[in-house]
């Protein structure tokens, strides 16, 4: 099986790719041991035509590719698409579109709310895919017949699964729905995160606007540091040590060598004096501008009846429509529609989750609808 490693070959087959109205796109990479993902192998199909594009080759500019990735005439499908894209983005400086997400289309048209690619492929196609290979080092080379043959397996039958999902999403009238999640999808802002919000990934172990100050401060410290230097973030330090520097507030190498969190010898070291600068500025901040601790959201007190009528609310009408239950609405979402009602600010109140499910859920709350068991079946019924 042919794999494109130079760049006449590359030209030639995003030529052919470019004439086509959709392209599937898949990738193979590793980042076990760094901060970005290391492109191995990336993956193309349409109609007629397949690549195998080799991003280790030497020489190979990636520019064409990435020319494909911006053109609007062409839509790129993928499945499960954030990965790909993160990549795509970090290497060529853009957000693909326009995008299409077979794993996000699949819940729109009632797959299921966790249904794997493989079965979405044999439920669409009736094949059962060899998936033997799922754990191959794609940087080694050279790469095998039956791994090349497994890579490219993907976006074969992603043609079949696409266009199965599209005529799905005209005929049920939903193309607007997917299109939603698209727009969501291939935002610049769902890749670039700021780093003053890299403690947002942090569960809040945090109870004093103070230590709230030196969580924001180490959290984007170590987020710099780790795109800087492409390893992990836990390579930086772990979130364990974030949380008791955060508390304990360390001025010098000493305080901080006596926390426990902190490997032996640490202190000593160029990452530790930078640090310990990000926390004395901290310190520093005047009190009156600390951050203010985010308001946890608790649901009033007999509000607990109501999210559960909800849930099943949610499952009579994911069933009716034939969408997952999780594409409608969270379990936060719901607890937040049963507490606040109209000014619930959730996604289950916005866009076309609002026109299928989040009106009906207004009105169970409102008491202008109830459910009741009718032969043997949950249904909806006026008041």
């Amino acid at each position: 099986m042919h794999v494109i490693t130079t760049q006449d070959e590359l030209e030639t087959a995003i030529a052919a790719f470019e004439a086509s109205d959709f392209v599937t796109v898949d990738t193979e990479f590793i980042r076990e041991t760094t901060f970005w993902p290391i492109l191995c192998l990336i993956q193309m199909a349409a109609p007629g035509t397949t690549a195998l594009i080799d991003p280790l080759a030497p020489g190979l500019d990636l520019k064409p590719f990435f020319r494909l990735m911006a053109n609007e005439k062409v839509v790129k499908v993928f499945h499960a698409a954030r990965q790909d894209i993160e990549i795509i983005v970090h290497l060529g400086d853009l957000v693909p579109h326009p995008v299409f997400d077979t794993q996000v289309a699949a819940m729109v048209c009632g797959f299921g709310d966790s249904v794997s690619y493989d079965q979405i492929v044999q439920k669409i196609t009736g094949t059962r895919l060899d998936k033997s290979s799922r754990f191959t080092d794609w940087r080694q080379r050279p790469l095998s017949e039956k791994q090349l043959q497994y890579a490219l397996a993907d976006v074969t039958h992603l043609i079949e699964v696409y266009q199965h999902l599209t005529a799905e999403l005209e005929r049920e009238n939903r193309a607007h729905w997917l299109n939603e999640e698209m727009e969501v999808l291939t935002s610049r802002t769902t890749y670039d995160p700021p780093l003053e919000d890299a403690w947002k990934r942090l569960k809040m172990r945090v109870r004093k606007p103070l230590e709230l100050a030196i969580l924001q401060a180490v959290a984007a410290w170590r987020e710099r540091e780790a795109r800087v230097r492409d390893v992990p973030r836990g390579r930086i330090i772990k979130d364990d040590a974030i949380y008791e520097i955060a508390q304990q507030a360390p001025r010098d190498a000493a305080a901080l060598a006596r926390l426990r969190t902190i490997p032996k010898g640490w202190e000593r070291s160029s990452g530790a004096e930078s640090l310990l600068d990000v926390v004395n500025t901290a310190l520093a901040v005047p009190k009156d501008e600390l951050p203010k601790l985010p308001k946890s959201f608790q649901p009033p007190e007999g509000t607990g009846a109501a999210a559960e009528i909800l849930k099943v609310l949610l499952r009579i009408v994911a069933e009716k429509e034939g969408v997952a239950t999780k594409v409608l609405a969270s379990s936060d979402d719901i607890e937040h529609i049963a507490a606040e009602g109209e000014k619930a600010d959730v996604p289950a109140m916005q866009g076309w989750r609002r026109a299928v499910f989040g009106d009906k859920a207004l009105r169970l709350v409102r008491g202008e609808i109830g459910i009741k068991f009718d032969k043997r079946r949950i249904a909806v019924f006026e008041l």
